[in-house]
Protein backbone atom coordinates (compact mmCIF):
# COMPACT_ATOMS: atom_id res chain seq x y z
CA UNK A 1 0.00 0.00 0.00
CA UNK A 2 1.35 3.29 -0.67
CA UNK A 3 2.44 5.76 2.12
CA UNK A 4 0.51 8.97 2.30
CA UNK A 5 2.31 9.71 5.28
CA UNK A 6 2.26 13.99 5.46
CA UNK A 7 5.35 15.65 4.84
CA UNK A 8 4.68 18.03 7.51
CA UNK A 9 5.46 15.42 9.93
CA UNK A 10 9.34 16.57 9.00
CA UNK A 11 8.26 19.78 10.74
CA UNK A 12 9.73 21.23 14.05
CA UNK A 13 7.84 19.83 16.83
CA UNK A 14 5.22 18.04 15.01
CA UNK A 15 3.67 15.32 17.12
CA UNK A 16 2.02 12.43 15.09
CA UNK A 17 -1.30 12.37 15.80
CA UNK A 18 -3.00 7.98 16.19
CA UNK A 19 -2.70 7.21 12.74
CA UNK A 20 1.04 8.08 12.70
CA UNK A 21 -0.28 9.68 9.23
CA UNK A 22 -0.23 13.26 10.25
CA UNK A 23 0.64 15.66 13.05
CA UNK A 24 -1.36 16.11 16.12
CA UNK A 25 0.10 19.42 16.85
CA UNK A 26 3.44 21.19 16.57
CA UNK A 27 4.13 21.55 20.37
CA UNK A 28 1.15 24.34 20.93
CA UNK A 29 -1.79 22.95 19.77
CA UNK A 30 -4.37 25.32 21.78
CA UNK A 31 -2.04 28.51 20.06
CA UNK A 32 -2.46 27.01 16.25
CA UNK A 33 -6.35 26.95 17.32
CA UNK A 34 -6.12 30.54 17.59
CA UNK A 35 -3.80 31.20 14.65
CA UNK A 36 -6.08 29.80 12.55
CA UNK A 37 -9.05 31.74 14.03
CA UNK A 38 -7.58 34.90 14.62
CA UNK A 39 -4.22 35.20 11.23
CA UNK A 40 -4.95 32.17 9.45
CA UNK A 41 -3.01 28.86 9.07
CA UNK A 42 -3.09 25.61 7.31
CA UNK A 43 -5.08 22.58 8.05
CA UNK A 44 -3.68 19.32 7.09
CA UNK A 45 -5.90 17.18 5.24
CA UNK A 46 -3.64 15.05 2.95
CA UNK A 47 -5.20 11.96 4.53
CA UNK A 48 -7.95 12.58 2.18
CA UNK A 49 -8.08 10.39 -0.88
CA UNK A 50 -8.30 12.51 -3.97
CA UNK A 51 -10.10 10.69 -7.12
CA UNK A 52 -10.85 11.92 -10.57
CA UNK A 53 -13.39 11.37 -12.78
CA UNK A 54 -12.63 12.43 -16.46
CA UNK A 55 -14.45 12.28 -19.73
CA UNK A 56 -17.36 14.29 -21.66
CA UNK A 57 -20.38 12.70 -19.47
CA UNK A 58 -18.29 13.38 -16.10
CA UNK A 59 -21.07 15.62 -14.59
CA UNK A 60 -24.28 14.10 -16.23
CA UNK A 61 -22.73 10.41 -14.53
CA UNK A 62 -22.09 12.35 -11.46
CA UNK A 63 -25.71 14.29 -11.23
CA UNK A 64 -27.13 10.54 -11.93
CA UNK A 65 -25.53 9.20 -8.59
CA UNK A 66 -25.48 12.25 -6.29
CA UNK A 67 -28.06 13.93 -4.41
CA UNK A 68 -26.26 17.68 -5.37
CA UNK A 69 -27.15 18.86 -8.60
CA UNK A 70 -23.64 19.02 -10.75
CA UNK A 71 -25.25 17.98 -14.03
CA UNK A 72 -24.70 21.86 -14.87
CA UNK A 73 -22.26 22.67 -12.04
CA UNK A 74 -19.50 25.51 -13.77
CA UNK A 75 -16.03 25.13 -14.38
CA UNK A 76 -13.54 26.17 -11.37
CA UNK A 77 -16.85 25.94 -8.75
CA UNK A 78 -17.24 23.12 -6.45
CA UNK A 79 -20.15 21.59 -4.02
CA UNK A 80 -19.85 18.62 -1.67
CA UNK A 81 -22.62 15.35 -2.46
CA UNK A 82 -23.60 12.42 -0.70
CA UNK A 83 -24.25 8.96 -2.30
CA UNK A 84 -27.44 7.11 -0.56
CA UNK A 85 -28.34 3.59 -0.65
CA UNK A 86 -31.76 2.58 -1.45
CA UNK A 87 -32.67 3.02 2.03
CA UNK A 88 -31.33 6.34 1.79
CA UNK A 89 -28.96 5.93 4.13
CA UNK A 90 -25.28 7.77 3.68
CA UNK A 91 -23.09 5.55 1.79
CA UNK A 92 -20.36 7.68 1.04
CA UNK A 93 -19.38 11.66 0.83
CA UNK A 94 -17.11 13.63 -1.30
CA UNK A 95 -15.92 17.04 -1.89
CA UNK A 96 -16.32 18.08 -5.61
CA UNK A 97 -14.42 20.49 -7.78
CA UNK A 98 -14.44 20.54 -11.45
CA UNK A 99 -11.76 21.94 -13.87
CA UNK A 100 -13.79 21.96 -17.05
CA UNK A 101 -12.22 18.63 -18.06
CA UNK A 102 -11.88 16.71 -14.85
CA UNK A 103 -14.06 16.10 -11.62
CA UNK A 104 -11.96 16.08 -9.04
CA UNK A 105 -13.35 14.58 -5.86
CA UNK A 106 -12.11 14.15 -2.29
CA UNK A 107 -13.31 11.32 0.47
CA UNK A 108 -12.41 10.39 3.85
CA UNK A 109 -9.60 7.94 4.03
CA UNK A 110 -12.04 5.22 5.67
CA UNK A 111 -13.80 5.86 2.60
CA UNK A 112 -12.11 5.85 -0.16
CA UNK A 113 -11.23 2.01 -1.23
CA UNK A 114 -15.88 1.70 -1.16
CA UNK A 115 -16.09 5.01 -2.69
CA UNK A 116 -13.50 4.34 -5.22
CA UNK A 117 -14.81 0.61 -6.17
CA UNK A 118 -18.68 2.33 -6.04
CA UNK A 119 -17.59 4.64 -8.79
CA UNK A 120 -15.65 1.95 -10.77
CA UNK A 121 -19.00 -0.30 -10.54
CA UNK A 122 -21.59 2.15 -11.80
CA UNK A 123 -19.49 2.66 -14.86
CA UNK A 124 -20.86 0.33 -17.16
CA UNK A 125 -20.99 1.98 -20.64
CA UNK A 126 -20.53 5.36 -19.47
CA UNK A 127 -17.13 6.81 -20.98
CA UNK A 128 -15.54 8.06 -18.04
CA UNK A 129 -12.00 7.17 -16.98
CA UNK A 130 -11.68 7.07 -12.95
CA UNK A 131 -8.78 7.65 -10.86
CA UNK A 132 -7.07 7.92 -7.34
CA UNK A 133 -4.47 10.33 -7.53
CA UNK A 134 -3.58 10.24 -3.97
CA UNK A 135 -0.31 9.67 -4.67
CA UNK A 136 0.08 12.49 -6.37
CA UNK A 137 -1.99 14.98 -4.94
CA UNK A 138 -3.13 16.15 -1.41
CA UNK A 139 -5.75 18.62 0.30
CA UNK A 140 -4.85 21.45 2.74
CA UNK A 141 -7.17 23.72 4.05
CA UNK A 142 -6.63 28.18 4.76
CA UNK A 143 -8.74 28.99 7.34
CA UNK A 144 -8.43 32.39 6.50
CA UNK A 145 -8.21 32.10 2.34
CA UNK A 146 -4.57 31.55 0.21
CA UNK A 147 -2.50 34.84 0.24
CA UNK A 148 -3.12 36.45 -3.24
CA UNK A 149 -6.08 34.44 -4.12
CA UNK A 150 -9.72 36.37 -4.09
CA UNK A 151 -12.77 33.97 -4.30
CA UNK A 152 -16.04 34.90 -4.10
CA UNK A 153 -18.05 33.67 -0.89
CA UNK A 154 -19.99 30.04 -1.74
CA UNK A 155 -23.74 30.54 -3.32
CA UNK A 156 -27.08 29.50 -1.94
CA UNK A 157 -30.19 28.75 -2.98
CA UNK A 158 -33.47 28.72 -1.14
CA UNK A 159 -34.82 25.96 0.62
CA UNK A 160 -38.28 24.52 -0.74
CA UNK A 161 -40.98 25.19 1.59
CA UNK A 162 -42.29 21.90 3.20
CA UNK A 163 -43.83 20.99 7.24
CA UNK A 164 -40.60 20.55 8.94
CA UNK A 165 -37.79 22.29 6.30
CA UNK A 166 -38.00 25.35 8.58
CA UNK A 167 -36.95 22.91 11.43
CA UNK A 168 -34.30 21.05 9.45
CA UNK A 169 -32.88 24.10 7.40
CA UNK A 170 -32.41 27.69 6.99
CA UNK A 171 -34.34 29.99 4.07
CA UNK A 172 -31.00 29.20 2.57
CA UNK A 173 -28.93 26.24 1.97
CA UNK A 174 -24.93 26.57 0.47
CA UNK A 175 -25.35 24.98 -3.24
CA UNK A 176 -21.92 26.39 -4.78
CA UNK A 177 -18.29 26.93 -4.05
CA UNK A 178 -16.62 29.42 -5.97
CA UNK A 179 -13.08 28.41 -7.04
CA UNK A 180 -10.11 28.98 -9.20
CA UNK A 181 -7.19 27.06 -11.07
CA UNK A 182 -4.01 27.74 -9.34
CA UNK A 183 -0.18 27.42 -10.54
CA UNK A 184 -0.09 23.51 -10.01
CA UNK A 185 -3.99 22.94 -8.71
CA UNK A 186 -6.87 24.44 -8.07
CA UNK A 187 -8.96 26.26 -4.96
CA UNK A 188 -12.59 26.64 -3.85
CA UNK A 189 -13.71 28.73 -1.35
CA UNK A 190 -15.79 26.83 1.75
CA UNK A 191 -15.90 29.38 4.52
CA UNK A 192 -16.56 26.23 6.30
CA UNK A 193 -14.47 27.12 9.32
CA UNK A 194 -13.73 31.20 9.18
CA UNK A 195 -14.53 33.49 6.09
CA UNK A 196 -12.76 32.86 3.39
CA UNK A 197 -11.75 29.55 4.15
CA UNK A 198 -10.55 27.89 1.00
CA UNK A 199 -9.44 23.86 -0.04
CA UNK A 200 -6.16 24.21 -1.85
CA UNK A 201 -5.18 21.14 -4.04
CA UNK A 202 -1.61 20.83 -3.89
CA UNK A 203 1.34 18.35 -5.05
CA UNK A 204 1.56 15.86 -2.23
CA UNK A 205 5.26 16.34 -2.59
CA UNK A 206 4.90 20.61 -2.27
CA UNK A 207 3.00 20.64 0.77
CA UNK A 208 3.13 24.73 1.29
CA UNK A 209 4.53 26.50 4.29
CA UNK A 210 3.28 30.08 3.40
CA UNK A 211 1.60 30.06 6.59
CA UNK A 212 1.59 28.80 9.61
CA UNK A 213 0.52 25.21 9.61
CA UNK A 214 -1.56 23.40 12.34
CA UNK A 215 -2.52 19.92 13.10
CA UNK A 216 -5.31 17.44 13.47
CA UNK A 217 -5.88 18.69 17.41
CA UNK A 218 -6.69 21.89 16.26
CA UNK A 219 -8.52 20.67 12.73
CA UNK A 220 -11.29 18.71 14.95
CA UNK A 221 -11.39 21.22 17.47
CA UNK A 222 -12.13 23.70 14.65
CA UNK A 223 -14.55 21.87 12.39
CA UNK A 224 -16.25 20.71 15.19
CA UNK A 225 -16.63 24.28 16.36
CA UNK A 226 -18.19 25.12 12.75
CA UNK A 227 -20.31 22.17 11.99
CA UNK A 228 -18.18 20.19 9.71
CA UNK A 229 -18.44 16.52 10.94
CA UNK A 230 -16.25 13.40 9.07
CA UNK A 231 -18.06 10.60 7.28
CA UNK A 232 -17.45 7.28 9.44
CA UNK A 233 -16.08 9.97 12.55
CA UNK A 234 -19.48 11.59 13.42
CA UNK A 235 -21.71 9.58 11.01
CA UNK A 236 -23.09 5.59 10.67
CA UNK A 237 -24.35 2.88 8.70
CA UNK A 238 -27.99 4.15 10.08
CA UNK A 239 -27.34 7.74 8.95
CA UNK A 240 -30.01 9.67 6.79
CA UNK A 241 -29.40 13.28 5.39
CA UNK A 242 -31.48 14.82 7.03
CA UNK A 243 -30.10 13.65 10.64
CA UNK A 244 -26.96 16.06 9.80
CA UNK A 245 -27.72 19.30 8.98
CA UNK A 246 -24.72 20.86 7.38
CA UNK A 247 -24.53 18.09 5.46
CA UNK A 248 -28.32 18.54 4.63
CA UNK A 249 -27.53 21.99 4.12
CA UNK A 250 -24.35 21.38 2.13
CA UNK A 251 -24.79 18.61 -0.26
CA UNK A 252 -28.16 17.59 -0.95
CA UNK A 253 -29.83 19.41 -3.65
CA UNK A 254 -33.64 19.50 -2.42
CA UNK A 255 -35.74 19.69 -5.96
CA UNK A 256 -33.27 17.17 -7.63
CA UNK A 257 -35.02 13.93 -8.13
CA UNK A 258 -33.91 11.03 -9.93
CA UNK A 259 -30.82 9.40 -7.55
CA UNK A 260 -30.87 6.43 -5.29
CA UNK A 261 -32.44 7.01 -1.90
CA UNK A 262 -34.34 9.85 -2.78
CA UNK A 263 -37.47 8.94 -2.10
CA UNK A 264 -36.54 8.84 1.57
CA UNK A 265 -35.51 12.45 1.61
CA UNK A 266 -37.87 13.21 -0.06
CA UNK A 267 -40.33 11.86 2.75
CA UNK A 268 -38.45 13.10 5.74
CA UNK A 269 -38.57 16.42 4.33
CA UNK A 270 -42.07 16.66 3.51
CA UNK A 271 -43.81 14.14 5.80
CA UNK A 272 -41.86 13.52 8.78
CA UNK A 273 -38.54 13.71 10.81
CA UNK A 274 -35.49 12.01 10.98
CA UNK A 275 -34.93 9.44 13.87
CA UNK A 276 -31.48 11.46 15.20
CA UNK A 277 -30.12 14.58 15.27
CA UNK A 278 -25.95 15.43 14.71
CA UNK A 279 -25.74 17.42 18.37
CA UNK A 280 -22.61 19.55 19.25
CA UNK A 281 -21.81 18.84 22.85
CA UNK A 282 -20.51 20.96 24.99
CA UNK A 283 -18.51 19.08 28.31
CA UNK A 284 -17.82 20.11 31.95
CA UNK A 285 -13.88 19.94 31.06
CA UNK A 286 -14.02 17.84 34.92
CA UNK A 287 -12.03 15.20 32.93
CA UNK A 288 -8.63 16.85 31.11
CA UNK A 289 -9.36 14.37 28.01
CA UNK A 290 -11.95 14.18 25.30
CA UNK A 291 -14.04 11.54 25.28
CA UNK A 292 -13.29 8.46 23.08
CA UNK A 293 -15.24 8.13 19.84
CA UNK A 294 -18.50 5.73 20.95
CA UNK A 295 -18.47 6.56 24.22
CA UNK A 296 -22.45 6.45 25.06
CA UNK A 297 -24.32 9.67 25.58
CA UNK A 298 -26.73 9.25 28.42
CA UNK A 299 -30.16 11.38 29.12
CA UNK A 300 -31.74 10.78 32.56
CA UNK A 301 -31.65 6.76 33.06
CA UNK A 302 -31.26 5.88 29.09
CA UNK A 303 -28.54 6.03 26.45
CA UNK A 304 -29.64 8.06 23.72
CA UNK A 305 -26.38 8.04 21.30
CA UNK A 306 -22.69 7.92 21.25
CA UNK A 307 -19.74 10.52 21.02
CA UNK A 308 -18.44 10.97 17.33
CA UNK A 309 -15.36 13.18 16.91
CA UNK A 310 -14.08 15.00 20.40
CA UNK A 311 -11.57 17.71 20.97
CA UNK A 312 -10.61 20.43 23.07
CA UNK A 313 -11.15 24.14 22.12
CA UNK A 314 -9.18 26.76 22.80
CA UNK A 315 -12.38 28.97 23.55
CA UNK A 316 -14.73 26.61 24.50
CA UNK A 317 -13.19 24.10 26.29
CA UNK A 318 -13.96 20.18 25.45
CA UNK A 319 -16.53 19.97 22.79
CA UNK A 320 -17.58 16.89 20.78
CA UNK A 321 -20.19 15.20 18.25
CA UNK A 322 -22.49 13.07 18.93
CA UNK A 323 -25.56 11.39 17.30
CA UNK A 324 -28.65 11.68 19.57
CA UNK A 325 -32.29 10.19 19.17
CA UNK A 326 -34.15 13.21 18.14
CA UNK A 327 -36.44 13.33 21.41
CA UNK A 328 -33.43 13.57 23.61
CA UNK A 329 -31.71 16.41 21.20
CA UNK A 330 -34.84 18.37 20.55
CA UNK A 331 -35.49 18.49 24.57
CA UNK A 332 -35.20 22.08 25.94
CA UNK A 333 -32.02 22.36 28.36
CA UNK A 334 -31.02 19.05 28.23
CA UNK A 335 -28.64 17.76 30.81
CA UNK A 336 -26.57 14.72 29.17
CA UNK A 337 -23.94 12.89 31.12
CA UNK A 338 -20.96 11.61 29.05
CA UNK A 339 -18.74 9.34 31.16
CA UNK A 340 -18.82 10.92 34.58
CA UNK A 341 -19.00 14.52 32.65
CA UNK A 342 -22.11 16.80 32.08
CA UNK A 343 -22.61 17.85 28.89
CA UNK A 344 -25.15 20.50 27.17
CA UNK A 345 -26.08 20.17 23.46
CA UNK A 346 -26.77 22.40 20.51
CA UNK A 347 -27.71 21.12 16.97
CA UNK A 348 -24.85 20.96 14.59
CA UNK A 349 -25.15 23.68 12.15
Amino acid sequence: MADHSSPYLDLEGAVPDESGDRAWHFGQPLREQRTALESGAILDRSDRHIITVSGEPRLAWLHSLATQHVEKLPAHSGTELLVLTPKGRIEHHAGMYDDGSVSWLDVAASDAEAFLRFLTMMRFRTEVEIEDVTDRFALVVYTKGRPGLELDAPRVNPVPEAKFAARDLAAESTSLYHGAATENGWARRTDSTAEGTADVLVPRDALPTDQPVAGTWADDALRIAAGSPLFGSDTDGKTVPHEVHPWLARAVHLDKGCYRGQETVSKVHHLGQPPRRLVRLHLDGSEETPPTPGTPVVLGEKEVGAIGTAAQHADEGIIAFALLKRVAADEADAAYKVGDQNATGEEAR
